[in-house]
């Protein structure tokens, strides 16, 4: 898999802030979607559980087969624009499906406050609820691809059974590693953390702020995505990575002909 950012690069003070970030805007996607609608968007399990209840009931279950396909699809765009292009020699394009998801959170805001997506609040019973579960599902599957992809899949921003047992296995660590390896397990452990604690704050933000602006308060997630794609993704930023990665690359091959007798 192409990656992006480097393991010590994951960890440091200019990149770790945008994946807390990006987590912090799925809680408060994932929040708003229960509140606007009465599902969560954000991870598959919920989805599967739903499509599992619905089984014997056909459009409900086509439905919900809808919204874990357009988390798919999202992740299969992603995955197109990343590796797709690398894999055909292009310029692998790592912050392209992070702006298409803050474009479908950016509209979900505006176009639901207009009228678009149906009324704030109940259940799903209408097709348009479905048409905002989708959208929403869609932008989370290529935000959660294209970081998992750019970080090596170390990082992932939607959902948090992976990053709870990373957590779990890296503070178990801490009872027997040493030296560089306690020092990295101290920095996993402290970025799983992070993401839950930011995971949370984000559900916990968007409650007040739901219940006064309705479809407005996907405005909340849609800042927080854009700031942290200025942050890690602009294209000179990522240009600066690539070069950083392949002067490591060539520093390394040059150590190794060194080393030959």
């Amino acid at each position: 898999m192409l990656t992006l950012y480097r393991p010590e690069s994951i960890f440091s003070p200019r990149h770790a802030p945008s994946w807390l970030m990006f987590t912090f805007a799925a809680g408060a996607v994932n929040a708003s979607a229960l509140l606007a609608c009465q599902t969560y968007v954000t991870h598959v399990t919920g989805t599967v559980t739903r499509l599992g209840v619905e089984v014997v009931h056909l459009m409900p279950f086509l439905e919900f087969a809808l919204v874990l396909g357009c988390f798919i699809g999202g992740a299969m765009l992603s995955g197109l624009l990343i590796n797709g292009r690398a894999h055909a020699g292009k310029r692998p394009l790592f912050g392209v499906p992070l702006w298409i998801a803050f474009c479908l959170v950016l509209f979900t805001a505006v176009g639901g406050h207009f009228g678009l997506l149906g009324t704030f609040g109940g259940a799903v019973t209408q097709p348009v609820d479905f048409l905002l579960l989708s959208i929403l599902s869609f932008a989370m599957g290529l935000q959660n691809a294209a970081i998992a992809t750019s970080t090596g899949l170390l990082v992932r921003t939607t959902h948090l059974t992976g990053p709870a047992t990373d957590l779990g296995i890296h503070l178990a660590e801490l009872f027997f590693s040493k030296d560089e390896a306690l020092a990295l397990a101290k920095r996993h452990a402290a970025l799983r953390a992070g993401k839950i604690a930011a995971f949370a704050a984000g559900a916990a933000v968007t409650v007040p702020l739901a219940h006064r602006f309705e479809f407005l308060v996907f405005l909340l997630p849609a800042s927080l995505m854009l700031l942290a794609i200025t942050l890690s993704f602009l294209p000179e930023r990522i240009a600066r990575e690539v070069r950083a990665r392949r002067r490591d690359r060539a520093v390394a091959r040059a150590a190794a002909g060194g080393a030959l007798p």
